[in-house]
């Protein structure tokens, strides 16, 4: 019993401030997208709606909650100016508390191709439950005290891929570590120290490039971890404490690799590619090519944008052409593949599902967000349409203390039970 308790103790003292109710990061204190909370399965504007707030613009990051604050970033432009900004509001009565505004006087990516899709504000922020940490592309990475003080900012990078898409990794924290995936501004993964934003170690490659999710930590015990990405036609691991590759392996993902990683135990698991499409799971913990010695399986099911969810032993996504998969996490086998009926043309889904006690929500773009419970079989029980905005709803929901919060181009939506 004394290694668990003594994990548990560093843990606490890693992260000082952070409180079970706290949705910290990019998909959940874990970043799997889960949480026993239980929110409402139906909403509208007159039904579980607590409050609401305009934003003065849009984004696809999603929000995150600490403490009693909820957090989002935009995009603000004028025919004056052009800048980025980090709105704080109290996440019981939505009423505003601050924002901090970074000024865009570089050179960025036209408004053109991809980046009409998502924007120019898609990076999550990530809090240690004392300071915010966002990542605004060209715009850099800062660090802000809960109060909304700047405390230092770093400049990673003003590259474009070939493809000019715009950033959309989200930041992660590891011991006193911020760990950034730059592939889009300087094909490189970097460390920051996160109390002075000093490097402390960057990884740069150029099969980076095109590689757009968010890293992930295994936890291979005794204090032992491994960063895993996956890049177009590989998975990576390294060593999160100095940036070292420690092992890699070839996937059937090629061209750009928007999901994130799934992690569970020690088994990886990888999503995406285009055109050549697929997924894939790897037993961590490998040296050098563990293609032959790690990989489980491999096959051509994928989501493209979207980062799957695991859920016994299954699992769970909508793509961006609005089909509905479920695969068996033991081999990759299909059990369902079903087209999604009243979605929007186009690409109706960008946002990854996540578990709220026993039902998966799927915010889509433009036809609401859909319930339905994980099952040998796709049957949505809601489909809520918030109307009044016809913006798009790119951005994954955020949880806490049983409320759910979403976030479109135009506002910030707060849905809980009115009866509790």
């Amino acid at each position: 019993m004394r290694r668990p308790l003594f994990a548990f103790l560093c843990l606490l003292t890693a992260c000082p401030a952070l409180f079970a109710d706290d949705w910290p990061q990019f998909l959940g204190p874990h970043g799997n997208a889960k949480t026993e909370d239980v929110v409402p399965v139906t909403w509208s504007n007159s039904q579980n709606l607590a409050w609401k707030v305009e934003l003065p613009g849009p984004g696809s990051s999603s929000p995150i909650v600490v403490g009693d604050k909820v957090l989002v970033t935009c995009y603000v432009s004028s025919d004056s100016e052009a800048k980025r900004q980090v709105l704080c509001f109290n996440k019981h009565t939505g009423q505003p508390l601050w924002s901090v505004d970074f000024p865009i006087d570089y050179r960025e990516d036209r408004y053109e191709g991809y980046i009409t899709e998502h924007g120019y504000a898609s990076n999550t922020p990530v809090s240690d439950g004392e300071h915010v940490y966002v990542f605004l592309g060209k715009g850099g990475v800062h660090s802000l005290s809960l109060d909304g003080k700047k405390n230092w900012s770093v400049d990673v990078g003003k590259e474009s891929s070939n493809r000019q898409w715009g950033s959309a990794a989200s930041l992660i924290l590891f011991e006193d570590r911020l760990i950034v995936n730059a592939s889009e501004e300087s094909k490189s993964i970097i460390a920051l120290d996160k109390a002075t934003g000093e490097v402390l170690w960057k990884q740069e490659a150029g099969m980076l490039e095109l590689t757009y999710g968010t890293p992930r930590l295994v936890n291979l015990g005794d204090g032992d971890y491994e960063l895993v990405i996956s890049v177009p036609e590989e998975i990576w691991a390294l060593n999160p404490k100095t940036g070292k590759l420690r092992w890699f392996c070839e996937s059937p993902m090629s061209g750009n690799v928007c999901p994130s990683v799934i992690v569970d135990g020690k088994t990886i698991y990888s999503f995406g590619g285009f055109r050549a499409s697929g997924s894939i799971a790897v037993e961590a913990g490998g040296k050098k090519d563990v293609t032959d010695s790690h990989v489980l399986w491999s096959n051509r099911s994928s989501s493209y944008v979207a980062t799957p969810l695991l859920h016994q032993n299954r699992l769970y996504w909508i793509d961006d052409r609005g089909i509905a998969y479920s695969i068996s996490a033991e081999d990759g086998e299909e059990i369902y593949r079903e087209r999604v009926d009243d979605l929007a043309s186009g690409r109706p889904v960008y946002a990854s599902p996540v578990l709220i006690g026993e039902h998966i929500y799927v915010v889509t773009r433009r036809s609401g967000t859909l319930v339905y419970k994980p099952g040998d079989t796709f049957q949505p029980v809601a489909q809520n349409v918030l109307a009044g905005d016809d913006t798009d709803f790119n951005a994954s929901p955020a949880v806490s203390e049983n409320k759910l919060y979403l976030r479109s181009d135009q506002a910030l939506y707060c849905i809980a039970d009115a009866h509790r």
